[in-house]
């Protein structure tokens, strides 16, 4: 089958490791030392060094690293008027620490584009590289779950059902402004969806008076409805998480509670999967993907400073294929997570991480072939 646009053999999450002159800037603007701009200006030279890292590493589909952001959905929801954000987002957390809070304090609004100029950068710093850029950002689900009801403004939504039609409406209106300005793939990063197979947090979402049977479906149409207008060249992918903070994980439990939904419901090109280890469960959800969408397995752990196998990483891909309609064709492969979710990272050094991309890419190669596009 041929490739959604945007999705690779050796593809990856999104995120890598911060150098640790971002992070000292970062935190001495976070806390009044330095001008925003400082920030700003050296975020772009860092940009445009991982850019050059990933097509050096044999990556194609390009990111910007997520290096504007000290949370991979927190920092760009709060540019959605009517969320608010409660707690310090921009210096560096020790460990142990309870991450800020979101809130719905007022109707929902876009009142301008939050991802454009950062993917005008990107492109122009992949050039004529045979590489596209990707942009990542937040499933819409991240504004309801965790908080739930309790979490949004009574007064401006005293009924959920238009909570829901104004949030899919600014994900319009944000996914419209990246295809005018030329974007044709976005990942949604979604934890909840994988929350959702854990249960411990299918216990705490009951408490909370969530419909286990009625919330997977209603997030699948909220995501349909997010995407739905979108052109049919901008192709879309989802990233199930289950947690990555300083290399732990939040989540556990196999896909198949959620597995008819998020294969035959949800309205994606491509889904990129955590499956770099038993947590995740085994492969048997898989039998629900169509043959017209693929799979990136996460097989390989960016959690971990080591090398993965490479003759174990091969036969669990063989494992998964015996699962997909299409066989290899259905699959890519990819690092389970980002390296870097949050600011602080995983607990590994960039060289270990470049070192980790090229392995992958590596397999990708032996497995389908020098054209990792094909």
């Amino acid at each position: 089958m041929v490739l959604p646009t945007g999705v690779y053999r050796a593809d990856h999450v999104g995120s890598f490791l911060r150098p640790a002159a971002l992070l000292s800037v970062r935190e001495k603007v976070a806390t009044k030392q330095l001008p925003s701009s400082d920030l700003h200006a050296l975020e772009d030279r860092c940009i445009a060094d991982v850019v050059k890292k990933q097509l050096a590493a044999g990556l194609r589909s390009i990111t910007d690293g997520e290096f504007r952001r000290a949370y991979f959905h927190l920092d760009f929801l709060q540019h959605f008027s009517g969320v608010s954000i409660q707690g310090q987002t921009g210096t560096i957390r020790p460990h142990g620490f309870s991450p800020p809070v979101l809130a719905v304090t007022g109707k929902l609004g876009h009142p301008a584009p939050i991802q454009v100029a950062d993917f005008k950068f990107l492109e122009k710093h992949i050039g004529s590289a045979a590489a596209s850029t990707k942009v990542c950002i937040p499933s819409p689900t991240m504004v309801h779950f965790r908080g739930g009801r309790a979490s949004i403004d009574i007064a401006a939504y005293p009924d959920l059902d238009p909570f829901f039609v104004d949030l899919a409406k600014v994900y319009q209106d944000e996914l419209a402004a990246l295809y005018t300005a030329g974007c044709r793939f976005v990942q949604l990063d979604d934890t909840n969806l994988a929350y959702l197979c854990d249960p411990e947090m299918r216990k705490a979402a009951v408490e909370r008076n969530e419909d286990l049977d009625a919330l997977p479906r209603r997030y699948a149409e909220l995501i349909n409805a997010a995407i739905g207008a979108r052109p049919k060249d901008m192709k879309i992918g989802i990233h199930l998480c289950r947690g990555n903070y300083r290399s732990k994980w939040f989540a556990s439990g196999g896909y198949e509670p959620v597995a008819e939904v998020l294969f035959k419901e949800l309205n994606v090109d491509a889904y990129f999967l955590e499956y770099d280890d038993a947590r995740s469960g085994d492969f048997e959800p898989l039998r629900h993907l169509p043959e017209h969408k693929v799979v990136v397995l996460g097989l390989m752990s960016s959690k971990k400073n080591t090398l993965d196998d490479k003759a174990e990483i091969i036969e669990r891909l063989g494992q998964a294929a015996a699962k997909c309609k299409g066989g290899l064709d259905q699959l890519c492969l990819s690092h389970q997570c980002g390296f870097s979710s949050t600011a602080e990272g995983n607990e590994l050094t960039e060289e270990e991480q470049w070192a980790k991309v090229r392995l992958e890419v590596e397999i990708a190669k032996e497995v389908w072939g020098d054209d990792i596009s094909k």
